[in-house]
């Protein structure tokens, strides 16, 4: 075992030492749990549309076609595995906080269907117009998110490090990223609607655009992009050093 993939105690501390510092920041902890609470939204509008499926879980639906364990198996297995190759390219303990985005991510979207939201929303609209106030949704929460520097879902925590080692831009990297697993996904069977194209297609290029407005209108730091290396996380390599 050479000395970087060594785990050590120091850099473990270092982790959680940066993980406290940024979730005791009032505004990034608000601008999070505000991002999280309009993805959720946004998710909600888009399965109420019924045009498709998320892109990531025409993979998850697919994997789970192969392994038969179960959707939310397949989908944990598919998180840490990104979650694996984030720590091995960068050479770092990998963050738990994406675990806890979709923790809420998820009890928020119980609570608008137990608030019976779902039907009021199929009620007064129609599908394309859920999905497209459901694509703005989760684009515009997908940058707050990022802007935080917490809880980044894993799949743009990838799209931050091929942006830092490839030199390319998020848009490109995020859609180069996830159409790559969508065709995996759709190669091994899963299922897909226009909604799953459109999801493709829109939200990336969109994301950008939102953090720039954010930034420039509303004042709001950027601490997942551009001051990342500066108040993020300081590097953590497995070494602890």
């Amino acid at each position: 075992m050479t000395q970087e993939q060594h785990v050590g105690p120091k850099g473990i501390k270092q982790a959680l030492a940066a993980s406290v510092r940024a979730w005791r920041s009032p505004d990034r902890l608000a601008m999070y749990l505000i991002g999280v609470m309009i993805f959720s939204l946004g998710a909600l509008f888009f399965i109420v549309s019924q045009l498709g499926t998320d892109p990531l879980d025409v993979f998850v639906i697919a994997l789970n076609n192969q392994l038969q364990v179960g959707l939310g198996a397949c989908s944990a297995l598919f998180s840490v595995g990104l979650l694996l190759w984030w720590a091995l390219w960068n050479r770092q303990w990998p963050p738990l906080s994406p675990f806890i985005t979709t923790t809420l991510t998820g009890l928020f979207i119980d609570l608008w269907l137990w608030l019976e939201l779902d039907r009021a929303l199929a009620a007064i609209m129609g599908p394309y117009v859920l999905l497209s106030i459901g694509l703005a949704l989760c684009a515009y929460a997908s940058a707050l998110i990022i802007m935080s520097g917490i809880g980044i879902r894993v799949i743009d925590l990838l799209v931050i490090s091929m942006m830092n080692k490839l030199g390319w831009s998020f848009t490109l990297a995020k859609m180069v990223l996830e159409i790559s697993i969508f065709l995996v996904g759709w190669a091994l069977g899963g299922p897909f609607g226009i909604g799953t194209i459109a999801f493709l297609l829109i939200i990336a290029p969109m994301i950008k655009p939102f953090m720039n407005m954010n930034e420039r209108y509303l004042h709001m730091g950027n601490y997942g992009l551009k001051r990342r290396k500066a108040e993020f996380a300081p590097p953590v390599s497995f070494s602890g050093k």
